[in-house]
């Protein structure tokens, strides 16, 4: 199995250590633009502002290959859940490479290393009580002669009434279940009337790491409310026990056989320790074994989790309560979930086949195009509808009647009227310094914004400055004093082509393929958060536009 590692390991020594832990997508399907505005997209400007910034990023995600999901795949398409992994992980490479999705390591769960260390983090917290074997109680498909996984039970949530919700989760109303309290419940298989059985697992005792739980939640400051509250309440309505093993055969195997043949850890135990799991891997993977502790136990390190708002108790509730159990490991930092992508009024769903595939979209716009269409709605404190139709007007009414028009209609006039080479700007006095002076405190003001993970407001506060620039050049019209006074317009030009470059910085983490572009073209590097100035007399090379406009029909 393939795996992706990206070059974008800072030096030792250099900037904080950022850990920016993403969501691991159940190899079982295609992603949709929900995943990517979700968790993925925002996700990566975080870490690409980071680098920018100084700080020492370690990106790490990777396929969620032992979910239910991937056995009911594979049961549907009559292959094994391996074959069904190797069909989506390589997809997902391609993926994140096309958009532009810069992990520092995109794995598996289906690892050797991933394995090992379930199998560590499981021995440590049953030497240390929280995980005891129970008797206990499991659905049983008669007719498929198995017991079955929670997904592999559905029925109707007994607080929304939903009908098809999951045996480990609503969709509708994203509260976590158990199987035993779905009203009407029945076999995904063959829609029988499951029976309940007796049968052995390990529990971890999650009652037991509530009160420490509770104690470090309410130190949490700057979290979204509906994440803050959601957490609190999910602990304050009390934490019972869960069982952490299944009879299944497929997924980690258990590291001790006292509970006999036929078990393994189940996925929602096992997947959250991929985010430590693949951090040793990318260490090991640099030559340094141990440098992933420089993420997991520094005081000076932070972490970020960027996930959706249905994984919000796994990675505020019970990955915390894990990580105290097993003592020594920083707890998340933040944990700055999105809410939904609506499409038509409902939830993006792979499951449910709600929103098309972000294939058929890559296929049809330029990435950065896909993606500022996508940051401008980002899900971060409500559910936020998705149309293509929305789609296209942001990208050609905003995204091209702002930035692109600005950087072309620059680069046009000094290409016409300079040669190409950039005018001096000169001493900078009255509305042209004050405009530089703009420029950098919103530059400034970008950064703030993206530290806080408020990604929306600052692509808006980016893309502000932008409209700041144009309304400059309208007023000067370059285009009309060069006939008179070619060194006003020279001036002018220069003066905008100082306030690009500091553009281009702050839209670097959103626009990367064309911000790289446009930096090739200014001189600049992209490796420093600061406007850089660009030297008169640079001769800029520029053909084409940054971006192609689209016809109304574009995603037909």
């Amino acid at each position: 199995m393939t795996t992706k590692t990206s070059s974008l390991i800072a030096p030792a020594g250099q900037g904080r250590p950022v850990l920016v832990a993403v969501a691991w997508p159940y190899a079982n399907g295609m992603p949709h633009l929900g995943h990517i505005a979700g968790a993925y997209l925002p996700a990566d400007i975080f870490a690409r502002y980071h680098r920018m910034a100084g700080n020492r990023v370690l990106m790490v995600s990777g396929s969620d290959t032992h979910g239910t999901p991937i056995t009911v795949r594979a049961d549907a398409d009559g292959v094994s859940p391996v074959e069904i992994v190797n069909r989506y992980h390589p997809e997902f490479l391609r993926i994140w490479d096309d958009l532009g999705i810069s992990f520092d390591l995109f794995t598996s769960t289906m690892t050797d290393n991933h394995r090992e260390v379930v199998q560590e983090v499981f021995t440590r917290l049953r030497e240390a009580g929280y995980i005891t074997p129970r008797e206990t109680v499991q659905f049983f498909d008669p007719q498929a002669g198995r017991f079955l996984p929670d997904r592999y039970v559905v029925g109707s949530c007994p607080f929304c009434a939903y009908s098809e919700a999951r045996g480990d989760q609503c969709e509708n109303c994203g509260r976590t279940l158990d199987p035993d309290i779905l009203l009407d419940p029945r076999s995904k298989i063959t829609g029988a009337l499951p029976e309940k059985r007796a049968t052995t697992h390990f529990f971890l005792r999650l009652s037991s790491l509530a009160d420490d739980l509770l104690a470090w939640l309410e130190t949490r400051q700057g979290w979204r409310r509906h994440v803050m509250n959601w957490s609190l309440q999910f602990v304050k309505d009390g934490l019972h026990d869960r069982a952490i093993t299944r009879d299944l055969d497929w997924g980690v195997p258990l590291p001790t056989d006292e509970l006999g043949p036929g078990k393994r850890i189940y996925v929602w135990f096992e997947a959250v320790i991929g985010y430590l799991s693949a951090s040793r891997e990318w260490a090991a993977r640099t030559g340094d074994p141990q440098a992933w502790r420089d993420w997991w136990q520094n005081p000076d390190a932070v972490s970020y989790y960027f996930v959706g708002k249905d994984n919000i108790p796994f990675h505020t509730v019970i990955w915390p309560a894990m990580l105290i159990g097993y003592g020594g490991l920083d707890l998340p930092t933040d944990v700055p979930a999105n809410q939904y992508v609506t499409f038509g009024g409902a939830k993006a769903s792979k499951s449910a086949g709600i929103g098309r595939g972000v294939r058929e979209y890559l296929d049809r716009l330029q990435p950065d195009a896909l993606r500022y269409s996508l940051a401008t709605v980002l899900p971060e404190q409500n559910d936020t509808e998705i149309t293509d139709a929305d789609i296209i007007r942001r990208i050609n009414d905003e995204l091209i009647a702002n930035w692109g028009n600005l950087v072309n209609r620059v680069m046009a006039q000094i290409g016409k009227r300079f040669d190409g080479r950039l005018p001096a700007a000169g001493e900078l006095d009255g509305v042209h310094a004050e405009l530089i002076a703009s420029v950098d405190a919103g530059l400034a003001r970008v950064g703030e914004l993206i530290e806080r993970v408020e990604l929306r407001a600052a692509l808006r506060a980016a893309m502000d400055i932008s409209g700041e620039v144009n309304a400059y050049l309208y007023r000067e019209e370059p285009w009309k004093t060069v006939k008179v006074d070619p060194d006003r317009a020279g001036h002018s030009l220069a003066v905008s082509i100082q306030a690009i470059s500091g553009i281009t910085t702050a839209l670097a983490p959103f626009l990367p393929f064309t911000c790289l572009r446009l930096a090739e073209v200014l001189g600049i590097s992209l490796d420093r958060w600061e406007r850089q100035p660009v030297p008169a007399g640079t001769t800029l090379s520029w053909s084409g536009a940054l971006f192609t406009k689209l016809e109304p029909d574009a995603l037909s």
